[in-house]
C-alpha cells in the first residue's frame, strides 16, 4: 500500500511538474505571441515606408533612364552637327588653299610680265604721245598726293627710273610700276625706251605747270 503511495505520488508530482511547464510554456507563448504583435505592428510602418521607397524609386529610375536616353539622342545630334562643321570647315580650309595658289600664280605670272624686256628700238628716244593741254586745276585735282610728289621729284631732279622712285616714295616695285606707267599712259610723262628698266622724265607742259603752282603758293 505504502508502495502505491508513493508512486501515486511520484506520478502526481510528475504531473504537477508537467503541469507547470505547460502553463509555464502557455504564458511564455503568450509573451511571444504579444512579442510577435509589437513587431508587427512595428514592422508594418516600415513595409508601408518601404514600398513608398520602392515606388519613389521606380519613377526615379525610369526618369534617369529617360534622361540619358534624351543626352544620348541630343550628343549623338550634337556629334553629327559638329562632324558637318568639321566637313564645312575642311571644305573652307581647301577653298582658301585654291584661292592662296591662284594668288600666288598670278603674282608670279605679275612678276614675269614686269620683267619681260621688250623689243628694243633703233632709236633711244621712244615716239612720245602728242602733248596735252591741261589746265592746271583740273590737273591737280586729278592727281593723288604721291603722283603729284613723283612729278614733283622728276621736274627738280631729272629723269629717274622706276625702281629709284620707289626707293623714293616707298611703294612696292608693281605698285610704283602701274604709277609711271598710268602718269606716261595720260601724258604727264615721257620715257626712254633704250633701256630697261625705263627712264621717265617730266613733259614740259607739266613742269611747267607745276612751277607755276609752286609760285602761286609762295605768293
Amino acid at each position: 500500500m505504502n508502495s502505491f503511495g508513493r508512486e501515486l505520488k511520484r506520478e502526481s508530482d510528475k504531473f504537477d511538474s508537467m503541469t507547470a511547464r505547460v502553463e509555464s510554456g502557455q504564458t511564455t507563448a503568450q509573451t511571444s505571441y504579444r512579442k510577435a504583435e509589437n513587431l508587427e505592428k512595428k514592422i508594418e510602418p516600415l513595409e508601408n515606408q518601404l514600398d513608398v521607397l520602392n515606388h519613389s524609386y521606380q519613377k526615379t529610375s525610369q526618369k534617369i533612364d529617360q534622361t540619358i536616353a534624351e543626352n544620348t539622342k541630343n550628343n549623338t545630334t550634337m556629334i553629327s552637327g559638329l562632324s558637318g562643321l568639321a566637313e564645312k570647315l575642311k571644305d573652307i580650309e581647301s577653298a582658301q588653299e585654291t584661292l592662296k595658289s591662284r594668288i600666288a600664280g598670278f603674282e608670279e605670272q605679275i612678276h614675269r610680265l614686269s620683267d619681260v624686256q621688250p623689243a628694243q628700238p633703233d632709236f633711244k628716244s621712244e615716239v612720245g604721245l602728242p602733248p596735252i593741254l591741261i589746265k592746271r586745276d583740273k590737273a591737280l585735282a586729278a592727281l593723288t598726293d604721291t603722283e603729284i610728289t613723283v612729278l614733283e621729284m622728276l621736274s627738280k631732279e631729272g629723269a629717274k627710273t622706276a625702281p629709284e622712285i620707289k626707293e623714293r616714295v616707298h611703294l612696292s616695285r608693281e605698285h610704283t610700276a602701274r604709277l609711271m606707267k598710268k602718269l606716261y599712259e595720260q601724258g604727264y610723262l615721257e620715257r626712254e625706251a633704250g633701256k630697261i628698266p625705263f627712264r621717265y622724265s617730266i613733259k614740259k607742259e607739266m613742269e611747267a605747270l607745276l612751277q607755276k603752282a609752286e609760285n602761286s603758293e609762295t605768293t
